[in-house]
């Protein structure tokens, strides 16, 4: 299943179809790489403009910085908007192998755990990016196209919002994971990121609500 290249209205109609996957996680990592395009957006247009290449050149650096980052970014999350749904597909596939002997089930049980890994790794990984997008925004929200500030306000949300959403999926993934070091490791590194998260996420909005005006 490749994602990334449907259209839109085929990626709208497969996730509201009765198929399992692609789902929540998949879609978070989507809202990534959109609050990536619509930020990246914001400096285009401002390159160019008077107001931005009359800025400080260490200021112009910052933007350039963060428009390079958050591209980067922006490839890791196209990436996880298919891995989500392989993570998925692969504990599903685990879950129907056979369980009549022992040994069968031991297989099995190896093979949910490296499956249930693998759907919290996935979602961690699409937070740690939508973080990161929050901290590559300040620069471009600050001193971007002031006529385009609401975009980076819009991508600002975006980012929230998938990072928010791989969290529902990290959660709900996490009972599934025997290996007490994993969950905990996870569990702090959620915590960090979100707490985060939200103190950047606040800041960036009252940039853009100020330049709103």
């Amino acid at each position: 299943m490749d994602l990334l290249n449907m259209s839109i209205k085929q990626y709208c109609e497969l996730l509201g179809s009765s198929e399992p996957a692609p789902g929540g996680g998949s879609t978070a990592a989507l809202a990534g790489a959109l609050a990536a395009s619509l930020t990246m957006m914001v400096v285009n247009l401002s390159i160019g403009k008077k107001s931005f290449e009359a800025q400080d050149e260490g200021i112009k650096d910052s933007v350039i910085k963060e428009f390079d980052n958050i591209k980067k970014i922006r490839e890791d999350l196209y990436s996880l908007i298919d891995e989500d749904t392989k993570a998925f597909n692969m504990f599903m596939e685990a879950m129907r192998l056979p369980k009549e002997t022992e040994e069968e089930k031991a297989i099995r049980n190896e093979r949910m755990q490296q499956a249930a890994i693998l759907t919290l790794n996935v979602p961690m990984a699409t937070m740690e990016k939508c973080y990161l997008i929050l901290k590559n925004q300040k620069s471009i929200a600050t001193y971007g196209n002031k006529n385009a500030v609401s975009d980076v306000g819009v991508g600002c949300h975006l980012a929230l919002t998938g990072l928010e959403g791989a969290l529902l999926n990290v959660n709900i993934n996490l009972p599934g994971i025997k290996d007490e070091t994993v969950k905990n490791n996870a569990k702090a590194k959620r915590n960090e990121m979100l707490a985060e998260a939200k103190v950047i996420y606040e800041d960036i909005m009252a940039i853009v609500n100020s330049r709103i005006g």
